[in-house]
């Protein structure tokens, strides 16, 4: 466990260019990066042959539901954390819609307590807003005059809308209280509740899963959107946008989000991010798999997967995570409008991205850069997202050349089943290491599903993220 590893003639995504060489982690830190050359192994660590892989920085994946505590049959975080390693995850932030929710830094402490003893990889949590804790927020992340920054902990979810769980704040008061009274970073689930209820006796008695879009509309997230936009440049707070789905909100944004190093000093910096399912997903796929696609926001329409596609090159998208929330297959099976929201994704997410990359949608170099280099400037990350000398030694190795097919059985979430069945997949995670400890590999000897190299607990720290003024 002393973290010191040479990872050998890998083709190397850095910062601003991609190129074969070796890379050095000394201590849970790269030391050293050399291109075009090898460097000389040390007797103190472990040896990686990498030729013919893709070294990219470990994959963060800033939305997550790993339902500890409370939900242990749909995961919790010691399968949710393995489940992200084989999927080159090295660093997750989770969310507090838990049973109970997680709305005081009690529950904070003890989420961060749980992660210390189960987790695999780095590991942050956002605290639960509720339209009368403004106290116990401001405990977890402070005043906009007095911020503070806890180690693992990132910031603030609220949901606008209902979706899962007992956490809603939907009243403007409220709202304003929470924006305007407390520090650190808010991350919005956007749908207008308003709108949900008026529309809901149109839908109520429709059983096809097309329902759930139609009801769920562009609309009602572009209304909470607006408003939650509305409240962040009057209060002038860190905003970030969860699970960006459409069309219409992604073209509406354009010129008002951006990277917070490009941001306008004046203006509130507002960042938002989309999911590898709307980025592929469409109303076809919909209709052919059901409820096992049925989530909140929903997927949506090809065109609003265009649009996303566009939005995101262009950079009016900042990121990507995958809103991991596994549910059991006995109540995704109970039909429209029964079965619950949300699906796993951790496990398939770089590979659902790197494919597109092979395929010409984007480039390795992108993937890179929405998947980790740029999650980690909109959460102030320390020591995360870049491949250079300094960085912390968390990173994944990849096969872009060979391709495997996803299959339920293969799956590490505990519900043990994936959104992306069937779809033939390259750029798995070969080697996912974690301050320069392998924490997962898989090879022709381990099979398709991969083995886990370390136990619960002996790797992953609470991630470092510096405060928002």
């Amino acid at each position: 466990m002393q973290g010191n590893l040479l990872i050998h003639g890998a083709t190397m995504i850095l910062p601003e260019t991609s190129v074969i060489g070796d890379l050095r982690i000394k201590n849970g830190a790269i030391e050293e990066i050399l291109v075009g050359d090898a460097l000389k192994p040390n007797d103190d660590e472990l040896f990686i042959d990498a030729r013919g892989l893709h070294l990219l920085p470990g994959i963060i994946d800033p939305q997550c539901h790993f339902r500890d505590p409370g939900q242990p049959e749909k995961e919790d975080l010691g399968s949710g954390s393995a489940a992200a390693v084989s999927g080159g995850v090295t660093s997750f932030l989770d969310m507090p819609n838990n049973k109970p929710s997680i709305t005081d830094m009690e529950g904070m402490q003890g989420k961060l307590d749980t992660a210390s003893q189960k987790c695999v990889n780095n590991y942050g949590f956002f605290i639960g807003a509720t339209p009368d804790n403004l106290s116990d927020l401001q405990d977890v992340v402070g005043t906009p005059e007095a911020p503070i920054s806890v180690p693992g902990i990132c910031g603030i979810k609220v949901f606008m809308g209902s979706s899962t769980g007992t956490l809603l704040v939907n009243e403007q008061q409220a709202l304003e209280s929470i924006f305007h009274g407390t520090g650190g970073l808010i991350a919005v689930h956007a749908e207008d509740e308003r709108r949900l209820k008026e529309r809901f006796d149109a839908f109520k008695d429709r059983t096809d899963i097309a329902a759930h879009a139609e009801w769920r509309d562009d609309v009602t997230a572009l209304l909470a959107t607006k408003r939650a936009v509305k409240l962040a440049q009057e209060s002038g707070h860190r905003l970030h946008i969860l699970h960006l789905t459409s069309g219409l909100e992604a073209d509406w944004l354009e010129g008002i989000t951006s990277m917070p190093s490009q941001a306008d000093s004046t203006q509130a910096l507002i960042t938002t991010e989309t999911l590898p399912q709307h980025l592929t997903f469409n109303e076809e796929d919909v209709a052919r798999e059901g409820t096992r696609l049925q989530m909140n926001p929903p997927i949506r329409y090809e065109a609003d997967k265009e649009t996303l596609w566009k939005q995101l090159k262009s950079g009016t998208v900042q990121c990507i995570a995958t809103d991991h929330a596994p549910h059991t297959t006995e109540a995704k099976n109970l039909g429209f409008p029964s079965a619950p929201s949300g699906m796993p994704g951790v496990e398939t997410s770089l590979a659902v991205m790197l494919t597109h990359a092979k395929n010409g949608t984007c480039t390795i170099e992108d993937v890179a850069q929405w998947m980790s280099t740029n999650v980690a400037e909109c959460y102030n990350m320390v020591g995360k997202g870049r491949l250079e000398e300094g960085a912390d030694g968390d990173v994944v190795l990849v096969d872009m050349s060979n391709s495997r097919t996803v299959e339920d059985q293969h799956s590490w979430s505990r519900v043990g089943w994936n959104p992306f069945r069937g779809r033939d997949l390259v750029g798995w995670a070969q080697v996912t290491v974690v301050a320069g400890i392998p924490v997962f590999e898989r090879t022709e000897a381990t099979g398709p599903k991969g083995k886990l190299l370390v136990k619960p607990g002996e790797v992953g720290e609470p991630l470092l993220m510096t405060p928002w003024s």
